[in-house]
């Protein structure tokens, strides 16, 4: 039975009315009508789209325009139309929709494009998808969309683009996506997908991008039918469980320019066809546990700028032909197992700017021609076998940051022309077998914030340049052969949180002014004097190891303001008096405390109770008497030495014999005699 018109579908004409079949007619055409002017109606893609944002929980602002007052949805904020009136896109990226996708949009028969990324989107993708036939870019990336992919999807012959990264898809990749042979761009990484790549992904011909990473439970080989995907420029696979090979089918992919399988289980060998892949520019294959050798056909691939093969375990030496690679850029190869030298022809590749080749068993010297590399900002060769001077030619490279030639057998000095790199942050020279004096040019290198030079046969002084260096934080000269003071002028590192001078000849008064940004200083040496009062002004210090050197006097009260203190060692110097009070204070105390071979006296301060965090405590070989029961509640002790002294006998003694004492802590080592 005819009902009363709801919706008025007319501009132009005046309501008819049926009421019991009974027409009436004509009413009259004037706005004074009783039913109101005539009314405007939205079409059926305007109800469609106004019935999806009446289920939406956001976007209250930025749909204010999605009306039903408009004749048709064409105005619309994120919609467009073709000049015939027909929604062909909506694009809502980044608007806070807050509610699920919309599965009424049939009518919208020529809607090309979607875009409902980051658009805090959640639910299912209804498989009303399949319906819309016309779809050519769909994006629904970085939002909180759950379920499988729908098995309808697959039924759009004319999409181009699908992109559902960035979820919480889960299922597996459809076998039935093989059926979307229009598809050129496909990215599903950042999900919870899981199975095996599907040999029906050959038959997406035109597919150019493929992006699947980030699904760590998606597993098997790369199928080799990847190699029918002529069009490919990217397979990305990083951080899957992907195994097996690299199919040897890559080198048909002639357009192909980033290769992204890293943290992954590749293994077996890096295939030689791969030199067929003359478009490619970015090679990350790095955290696998691939084998063999790198493949000199790698040389062929002129456009190559990046190569990351680290973490692996290659063997081998690195290729004289990646000397024809002019646009390389960065060559990492950190972490394997490779031998041989470092080849002079590297030193063509004048685009490079990161050389790492780290942790491998690479033997020789340092090409002299490195100062070739004009562009180079990072050169990192630490834990190798490298013999030799460090190369002058260094110097030329005035772009470099960063050099870290630690843990090989280089000798002789470090070059003071190294030290005109105006760029340089980083200097890491650390156990070798360096020679020579530190050169006071180095006061011309402001950019360093971090030295490492320990562990050489480096002598002379330490130079008061280093107190030019304003944004150094760590200075460690540790382990060398230096003599003379500290000198006052490292007051002017500003910045400084890290000094480790131990295992020095140093001697002389520790400075009455230090940086007060110090967190940690350790000195094994031969230092004299008093430790002085401004030891209270260093607040940030979490580590003070002053042990074994020829320091003397009382421990000043200030240092109770150092209330970071985790570590405290002041043994093997001639302190003597009474353990101040103020350590006991020092609740931050929790590594260590050691104070033995001193000449401290009287009893152990009533505040020491008050370091429960305390694992190691050692008190041995001083002068020191009294009761024991003040370390009682002490229950994180771990190691307590309190040997050579004449403690009274307390409630917590299990046997005496003349002056020796055991106590029953609950700690792996004690040492009462």
């Amino acid at each position: 039975m005819p009902e009363i018109l709801g919706n008025i579908f007319f501009s132009s004409f005046c309501l008819f009315v049926s009421i019991n079949h009974v027409v009436i007619l004509p009413l009259v055409l004037s706005s004074s009508f009783f039913f109101g002017p005539c009314v405007y109606s939205i079409d059926a893609q305007g109800q469609a789209l106004l019935s999806w944002k009446n289920g939406l929980n956001g976007s209250t602002q930025a749909l204010t325009s999605w009306t039903a007052t408009d004749p048709n949805p064409c105005g619309w904020f994120g919609v467009r139309c073709d000049s015939h009136g027909e929604v062909i896109e909506i694009s809502l990226k980044s608007v806070d929709l807050q509610g699920t996708l919309p599965s009424n949009l049939q009518p919208l028969k020529s809607l090309q494009g979607l875009d409902l990324s980051s658009a805090n989107i959640s639910g299912m993708i209804p498989k009303e998808f399949g319906d819309y036939k016309e779809l050519r870019f769909v994006d629904l990336s970085n939002n909180s969309i759950s379920g499988e992919i729908p098995v309808e999807l697959c039924g759009l012959g004319n999409l181009q683009s699908l992109s559902v990264s960035s979820n919480f898809l889960e299922g597996g990749i459809l076998t039935e996506m093989g059926n979307l042979s229009s598809l050129t761009y496909l990215t599903l990484f950042d999900n919870q997908l899981s199975g095996r790549i599907p040999k029906s992904i050959g038959e997406m011909k035109r597919l150019q991008v493929f992006r699947a990473g980030g699904n760590t439970n998606i597993s098997g080989e790369v199928p080799w039918e990847i190699g029918n995907c002529s069009d490919l420029v990217m397979p990305g696979l990083a951080e899957t469980s992907v195994s097996g090979n690299l199919p040897s089918s890559i080198g048909v992919l002639k357009n192909i320019q980033t290769i992204a399988i890293y943290t992954t289980q590749l293994s077996g060998s890096i295939p030689d066809e791969i030199g067929n892949c003359t478009e490619l520019q970015k090679l990350y294959l790095y955290q696998n546990t691939i084998t063999g050798l790198i493949p000199d056909e790698l040389g062929s691939c002129g456009e190559l700028t990046v190569i990351d093969l680290s973490e692996n375990l290659l063997t081998g030496s690195i290729p004289q032909i990646f000397g024809n690679l002019l646009k390389l850029q960065e060559l990492q190869i950190s972490i394997n197992q490779l031998t041989g030298n470092i080849p002079p022809a590297i030193t063509s590749c004048m685009a490079l700017t990161q050389l790492e080749i780290d942790n491998n068993y690479i033997s020789g010297s340092i090409p002299a021609g490195i100062g070739n590399l004009k562009s180079l900002t990072l050169f990192f060769a630490w834990k190798n076998r490298l013999t030799g001077n460090i190369p002058m030619g260094l110097s030329q490279c005035q772009n470099i940051q960063a050099v870290d030639f630690s843990y090989n057998n280089l000798s002789g000095s470090i070059p003071k022309e190294i030290f005109g790199l105006k760029n340089l942050t980083k200097l890491l020279l650390l156990s070798n077998d360096l020679s020579g004096y530190i050169p006071p040019d180095i006061g011309n290198v402001t950019a360093l914030y971090r030295l490492r030079l320990n562990r050489n046969r480096l002598s002379g002084t330490v130079p008061s340049e280093l107190g030019k260096l304003a944004s150094q934080n760590f200075l460690d000269l540790s382990d060398n052969r230096l003599e003379g003071g500290i000198p006052p002028a490292l007051s002017g590192c500003g910045k400084l949180e890290f000094m480790d001078l131990h295992s020095n000849r140093l001697s002389g008064p520790l400075p009455d002014a230090l940086p007060r940004s110090l967190e940690v200083i350790v000195s094994n040496n031969g230092l004299t004097g008093i430790l002085n009062a401004g030891m209270g002004s260093l607040i940030e210090l979490t580590k003070l190891n002053l042990g074994r050197n020829r320091l003397s006097g009382r421990i000043p009260a200030q240092i109770s303001s150092c209330t970071q203190l985790q570590l405290l060692d002041l043994g093997g110097n001639g302190f003597f008096g009474e353990i101040p009070k103020e350590i006991g204070q020092l609740s931050s105390l929790e590594i260590s405390l050691n104070l033995s071979f001193n000449q401290f006296s009287g009893d152990i301060p009533l505040q020491f109770s008050g370091l429960t965090k305390l694992a190691n405590l050692d008190l041995s070989h001083n002068k020191l008497s009294g009761s024991l029961n003040i370390l009682a509640d002490l229950q994180n002790l771990v190691y307590l030495n309190v040997s050579f002294k004449s403690f009274l006998a307390s409630s917590r003694t299990q046997s005496s014999s003349r002056s020796s004492l055991r106590v029953t802590w609950q700690v792996t080592k004690v040492f009462v005699f």
